[in-house]
């Protein structure tokens, strides 16, 4: 009996993309990661949190908002829409990781890492919903968030490098350095989810549960967590220049300067201005794109060989679609 393959070998067997098509796929959930990050924050801050009344449907009678709920509930069912788009997305970096020749196992597991991500995190929103907001379920639809970005940029950083084994590319203490960098910026992520859910923007006109703490302390000390990681950026700079580290990693570390003042400016005008929607929009932003920053430049730190270009963009000799890849180790853990 012959054997039956799956529709993902069936496609790799008429469909072998190029390396940039793989690199520009994940870049698509990167850009998309973030776009649901900044989508979810304007749901809460256009009080549109309980547009749709329960989950999955958006009201026990209709699958989609219906005139009565007005505008809130069109927010609400959208950034639900947005979630197919990201899976979509998603499957395509899937689809064409699998199919590109060589197969890397690394990056198709790293697209369906990102897919149970995604599914993990809808759950998450119903569950945020069903409860009436609760500000620790919200919280951690956040970070849900974040770690989905977390998988997306680490897909696109190996989706342009290959799998020899990782060469650090600077010494030991600069690494530790920036592995203490994305720790600081990690906590200073989480902190500012406890200033959400205890700040005034609870996501619906309605009084909903918030965490019982000072937001104004929280803020102080979320602000005081932002100098600590200005101050480990600042350190791993002149760390980098001493080891005369690769122009790279140093490129790299100055865009995370950029995106960390802006951030700073955004930072100071909503809470001098009094929390405006739209600027704690752009802060939301911000936070992703700093999040990036400090991936990449941790990531930028080792190398793992180029991409084998020539021998990648050829079709695959029938039957060998099945042959195994080298197994490289969990780029995060070195």
């Amino acid at each position: 009996m012959p054997n039956t393959l799956n529709p993902l070998e069936l496609i790799a067997r008429r469909w072998q993309p190029s390396a940039a098509f793989v690199r520009r796929a994940a870049l698509a959930t990167v850009v998309m990661a973030v776009i649901i990050v900044v989508t979810g924050g304007a749901v809460r801050l256009s009080q549109s949190g309980l547009g749709c009344s329960t989950w999955p449907k958006c009201t026990p009678d209709s699958l989609t908002p219906t005139a009565a709920m007005g505008i809130n509930g069109l927010i609400e069912f959208g950034n639900r829409m947005l979630t197919d788009v990201l899976c979509a997305v998603v499957g395509l970096f899937i689809i064409a990781a699998r199919a590109r020749h060589p197969r890397r196992r690394s990056l198709t597991r790293l697209g369906w890492a990102q897919f149970w991500l995604v599914m993990s995190n809808a759950v998450i929103g119903g569950i945020t919903v069903l409860t009436g907001l609760n500000p620790y379920i919200v919280s951690s639809h956040f970070l849900a968030a974040t770690a989905l970005l977390t998988v997306a940029v680490l897909s696109w950083k190996r989706a342009s490098e290959g799998d020899e084994e990782p060469r650090d590319l600077v010494t030991r203490p600069a690494r530790q350095l920036a592995w203490l960098l994305v720790a600081a910026t990690g906590a200073l992520t989480v902190i500012g989810t406890v200033v959400t859910g205890a700040g005034p923007h609870a996501g619906d006109a309605k009084k909903v549960h918030r965490i019982p703490l000072d937001w104004q302390e929280i803020t102080q000390l979320h602000v005081d967590f932002v100098y600590l990681v200005v101050g480990l950026s600042i350190a791993l700079w002149f760390t980098l220049r001493a080891v005369k580290a690769p122009a790279a990693p140093r490129r790299t570390l100055l865009e995370l300067f950029a995106c960390i003042a802006l951030q700073g400016v955004i930072g100071y005008v909503q809470y001098f201005m009094g929390l405006p929607e739209i600027v704690i929009g752009l802060h939301m932003l911000g936070s992703t794109l700093v999040w990036i920053c400090v991936l990449r430049v941790c990531l930028s730190l080792r190398d793992r060989g180029p991409l084998p270009e020539e021998d990648a963009d050829k079709p695959a000799p029938s039957g060998e679609h099945e042959a195994p890849a080298p197994q490289p180790a969990d780029a995060l853990s070195r």
